[in-house]
């Protein structure tokens, strides 16, 4: 009894294993569990875990330890007790499961059996809900199927998921599989098994399906288009992709941190991806405009005379619009400063009415009642984003005006009253306005090539008469305005843009451009001329052809070729052949007409498959940010490597599904909830403010409340 004295004076050292009190710890085991113990009630030294110290003392049989010789039968009871009331104690400690919401089957068997004045209520809502369910209800199983949906709505609301993730193909094909087959015992993978051995056997998986595409790239030719970009963590990385006609590939991103970014190492991260792929297979290198990647691109082209260094036309594009629409004001600008500030002028004016209300919260409140599209906050990294910032502000105009002349802007003097009284001066200004229609006009065709040009789809041949086009456009547009088509500003214009074209513009755009049979764009206007004619152009073509065939002979046969397709001769006089230039696609028309011409068609092939930018790269870097966030951000390089890998691939196969544009998982992988409906005053209205320019047609698709896809023709940014 002096022992269980002792315990009673302890009885709070272990609420959860509460026989460490008959027993004196010796000596704890370095490995962990083991401890080295004494029973205080026969002094019996042993060495063990507790589940031995339990099996001692109640005499249990098969544990591997002997029971206590001296322990009596009211011990034992006692000691039982202690363990039931430990048990118990664990139960309740543990966190109580949330009870789900009330199924739409249970409410109706309840309201049912609720019916009769004379019907008890038992307190057991599952018996009620047991005893009271119609057959149809037993058939179709509702009380499971809601229960089902309960806890799918929970996994959202307490993971803080998208809800674009219902529309995923593999969330819907899971659940299905899971109610068409038997699996007993089935848990879903855990926590490790995700991102070990699942993540490493579907990126095997992914590169065995991408063994076609990568085969293709003898004929069809490929681009290793790379951008630099810093993770979360400050990290350099610099993004390698292969790009083909059948869409963009991610190879890897490459961790540049302590390294010196200059044109020698960029050049052999090139190098390498180059070799990955087969030099024999790559037609450029695509990287943006600076410096250090027009050295590294020199570098590759000296190691590679086939493969060209092509610098992005979006970037450049963008450049030029910087030119325009933000002049830097120095000695060596002065001119351009001079002509061109009035448009920065407008822009700051337009920036400064959207800060002033994004910046106080009625002002804002007031803005949003009189407008069902919101503000835009664009990056200055953003492509075009003076623009596009102008372009929204055109579509609130009426937004704009019906608020500040309303009484609750003029009656409100909690802000900045005299700053208020400027934002208001500047919308009702018509001047003001004049000016926003007159730079969208102008520099409308620039943008309309810089999203054209801002895709994945093989767009190289097109570059050359893009340029010409829309500077035939622009002029015309000034001319409409205050300034005539051959003002100083017209002028200044035009030098900007033929600057930047001539820094850009490659031998290679020019052979594309003269492989390219449609000639729809010869009609279009008397001055222009076929590539065969076009000096500048033919002599390009000349310097890429002696690139690619060092041997006079192979020359001479490569330039006869391109002459009977030129003058539409021999084979290419057909009349089939010279109807389907403007009908078919470029590349299907040299695949059905040019037979006659293997080498040019082949050199063919591969040129009209490529792209014009390195615009994918930059949509990479928001696949990679989504993976590697801030909440994320102890995730290691490698892995997020393959998440990165395994993410893009995978959506790059899914959109060649004929089902990527049907049903409820219409474009399952674009928008996420940055396409979620607002609904205010009862219209649905979509926030596209985070929409890239690679894909303009996204700006027509509403996703509704209840899921269904619907156009929204008239909305455009």
């Amino acid at each position: 009894m002096e022992i269980f004295q002792k315990e009673s004076i302890q009885e709070d050292v272990d609420d959860f294993s509460p026989l460490w009190k008959f027993v004196t710890k010796i000596e704890k085991g370095a490995g962990g569990g083991n401890v080295t113990w004494s029973c205080n009630i026969c002094t019996k030294v042993c060495k063990g875990s507790y589940s031995r110290v339990k099996a001692h003392l109640l005499k249990l049989k098969g544990l591997g330890i002997a029971g206590c010789v001296a322990v009596s039968i009211d011990q034992i009871k006692h000691m039982q007790q202690l363990l039931d009331d430990a048990e118990s104690r664990r139960k309740n400690a543990k966190p109580k499961e949330v009870q789900l919401p009330s199924s739409s089957a249970s409410n109706m068997a309840s309201k049912s059996s609720c019916s009769s004045p004379f019907s008890l209520q038992s307190d057991d809502p599952t018996k009620n809900r047991k005893g009271t369910l119609g057959p149809l209800e037993k058939a179709f199983n509702l009380n499971a199927r809601d229960e089902m949906h309960s806890e799918i709505a929970r996994l959202f609301y307490t993971g803080g998921l998208s809800f674009n993730i219902a529309r995923n193909p593999h969330y819907i094909r899971a659940f299905s599989m899971a109610t068409q087959r038997t699996i007993p015992g089935y848990l879903p993978p855990g926590y490790n098994l995700l991102r070990t051995t699942l993540l490493q056997r579907e990126k095997a998986h992914i590169e065995k399906l991408l063994e076609p595409t990568k085969a293709a790239w003898k004929q069809k030719g490929v681009s290793i288009c790379s951008d630099g970009w810093s993770d979360v963590q400050r990290r350099p990385l610099i993004n390698i992709m292969a790009v083909c006609e059948s869409g963009p590939m991610f190879l890897k991103p490459i961790n540049c941190e302590g390294e010196y970014k200059d044109k020698s190492f960029i050049s052999k991260l090139l190098i390498d991806a180059i070799n990955e792929v087969g030099h024999q297979n790559v037609v450029q290198v695509v990287t943006d405009n600076a410096p250090v990647c027009k050295a590294a691109g020199l570098l590759v082209e000296a190691k590679y005379p086939h493969i060209f260094w092509t610098p992005c036309v979006v970037h450049t594009l963008n450049l030029a619009l910087k030119n325009i629409c933000a002049p830097i004001d120095s000695v060596q600008n002065k001119e351009v400063f001079e002509e061109c500030k009035w448009i920065a002028e407008v822009s700051d004016n337009a920036l400064m009415i959207k800060n002033f209300i994004m910046n106080h919260n009625m002002r804002l409140s007031m803005f949003n009642d009189n407008s069902n599209l919101k503000m835009l906050s664009l990056a200055e990294t953003r492509f075009a984003s003076t623009i596009i910032m102008l372009k929204r502000f055109r579509q609130i105009k009426k937004c704009l005006e019906s608020m500040v002349i309303s009484e609750r802007w003029d009656l409100y003097k909690e802000d900045d009253v005299l700053k208020a009284r400027a934002v208001k001066y500047k919308i009702l200004d018509d001047q003001f306005w004049e000016n926003i229609d007159y730079i969208l006009s102008f520099t409308s065709p620039i943008y309309e090539m810089l999203r054209k040009a801002d895709t994945d789809h093989p767009c190289l041949h097109l570059v050359y008469e893009w340029w010409d086009e829309m500077i035939e456009k622009i002029r015309v547009a000034i001319s409409k305005g205050p300034h005539s088509g051959d003002s100083k500003f017209y002028e200044i214009v035009h030098d900007i843009l033929v600057q930047r074209w001539n820094k850009s513009n490659t031998s290679l755009h020019c052979l594309a451009h003269s492989l390219n049979p449609s000639d729809e764009w010869l009609q279009e206007s008397p001055n222009r001329l076929p590539p065969h004619r076009d000096i500048e152009v033919s002599r390009e073509r000349k310097k890429c052809i002696e690139r690619y065939y060092s041997c006079s002979s192979e020359r001479r046969s490569v330039n006869e070729e391109f002459a009977s397709f030129s003058a539409a001769i021999d084979d290419f006089s057909d009349n089939d052949a010279m109807r389907d230039r403007g009908l078919m696609s470029p590349t299907k028309w040299w695949v059905i007409h040019g037979a006659s011409t293997p080498t040019l068609q082949s050199l063919a092939l591969k040129l009209l498959g490529q792209p014009s930018s390195s615009s994918c790269c930059e949509r990479n870097w928001t696949t990679y940010n989504f993976i590697h966030s801030l909440k994320r951000n102890k995730i290691t390089p490698q892995r997020a490597e393959d998440l990165v890998y395994v993410h893009y691939n995978l959506r790059l196969l899914s959109r060649w599904s004929p089902h990527y544009n049907e049903g409820e998982s219409k474009m399952w992988d674009v928008g996420a909830d940055a396409f979620d409906s607002m609904d205010m005053e009862g219209a649905a209205i979509l926030e596209i403010a985070n929409l890239s320019l690679d894909e303009p047609e996204l700006e027509s698709v509403l996703f509704t409340d209840e899921g269904s896809v619907g156009d929204e023709t008239d909305m455009d940014v």
